[in-house]
């Protein structure tokens, strides 16, 4: 009889330490109940929401869903709810590129011209190096292209691609400013970036990245949509509030463009994504320097057109905060809203994607940065 309390006990105990092995945010290891109250007031089951992601030590602490993926089928958001990434996609397209210098099939002091012959004159003058960084000083294609009538059903809406947009500069004869001297964020860029990386490589720039990022990664639910090619599994659609009232804005006609923005996909999958940046998977970690060093000019760092010092690699904003040293991006397209924020000497990387225009995931990927982060 006495047996049988210690067996009960020890029972107990393993299977609290099963509960606790299947739990990815284990109370006493992260503050869970900060980070969600930060989040709180996304939680519903009739309106959008966001997907937060917080790694930390190399373990993921917080991985959790808020509110609705749509207003059709009402799913839950969760770990496996594919987003659109907007600008986070960036990171991606850059590596790609950095990918093809790594196995010297292109230079990153290589001119545009090199790459398409083709090109106006000022291609002459225009690097790899200035697409990635955001200092080419190309025309926004946005700003050359036709654009659709305001009353235009989004269904019907008529949407840019890649070659598109390639062949809209190949029409212009000058650029914003002379490439390399001033640092102006370029969408332009980082589309002519993807038709570099389909020239060069012989291959679609999607096909492209699943067999050289994502498949190695085990990153299987991350897709370069393009519809009818692909679909996405577990999507969610992007959603604006009118009045009281959410609506479907999920497309526009610059939803279709790859290398700006294109890319789709969950927590689960960054989580991979992190964890390749973290242990230099892809690229060494000198192979992965450029990308983290920030576009200089005249041997001091670049100015914006406002003649702000601007901190920009390949893919990433760097500026610290707070003291603690900082990679980070935005994602903004229609009805998404993104952010994440890498702080690698705290070991330390926090995402938030929001299928929804209202929110500002910054501050909120901030605030939850703010729980972990030693004052310095």
């Amino acid at each position: 009889m006495r047996a049988f309390p210690f067996a009960l006990i020890a029972g107990m105990l393993v299977l609290s330490q099963i509960s606790m092995s299947q739990d990815a945010t284990p109370q006493s290891y992260a503050p869970v109940k900060q980070i969600d109250a930060v989040f709180a007031g996304l939680q519903s089951d009739r309106a959008p929401g966001a997907a937060v992601l917080v790694i930390h030590d190399g373990k993921v602490v917080f991985e959790r869903g808020y509110g609705i993926t749509d207003l059709r089928t009402l799913h839950k958001i969760d770990e496996h709810t594919n987003f659109r990434l907007a600008s986070l996609t960036k990171q991606f397209t850059a590596i790609a590129l950095m990918l093809l210098v790594n196995d010297s099939k292109v230079r990153y002091e290589e001119k545009l011209t090199d790459i398409f012959p083709d090109f106006p004159e000022y291609g002459k003058q225009i690097t790899m190096r200035e697409l990635l960084n955001h200092t080419s000083g190309l025309l926004d294609y946005e700003d050359l292209m036709r654009m659709p009538d305001k009353n235009t059903p989004e269904n019907a809406i008529p949407q840019i691609k890649d070659r598109e947009v390639l062949q809209l500069l190949k029409q212009q004869n000058h650029t914003k400013f002379e490439s390399g001297t001033k640092w102006d964020y370029s969408n332009s860029g980082y589309v002519v970036l993807a038709q570099v990386v389909e020239k060069v490589s012989g291959q679609p720039f999607g096909d492209f990245l699943r067999e050289r990022i994502f498949a190695p990664l085990g990153m299987s639910n991350t897709v370069a949509y393009q519809k009818g090619k692909n679909e996405v599994q577990h999507r969610a659609y992007g959603h604006s509030k009118e009045g009281d009232r959410w609506k479907e804005t999920d497309q526009s006609p610059t939803s279709a463009t790859l290398g700006d923005g294109g890319i789709y996909t969950s927590l689960e999958d960054m989580v991979r994504w992190n964890g390749a940046l973290d242990h230099h998977t892809l690229l060494s970690e000198d192979a992965m320097q450029p990308a983290l060093t920030p576009a200089r000019w005249d041997g001091e760092m670049v100015r914006d057109r406002r003649d702000k010092p601007i901190a920009y690699g390949f893919g990433w904003f760097l500026a610290p905060y707070r003291g603690h040293s900082r990679m980070f991006h935005y994602g903004e397209t229609a009805g998404f809203r993104n952010n994440i924020q890498r702080f690698p000497a705290d070991r330390l990387t926090v995402l938030v994607l929001c299928n929804r225009a209202d929110l500002q995931p910054e501050g909120l990927a901030l605030r939850v940065a703010d729980l972990f982060l030693p004052a310095n």
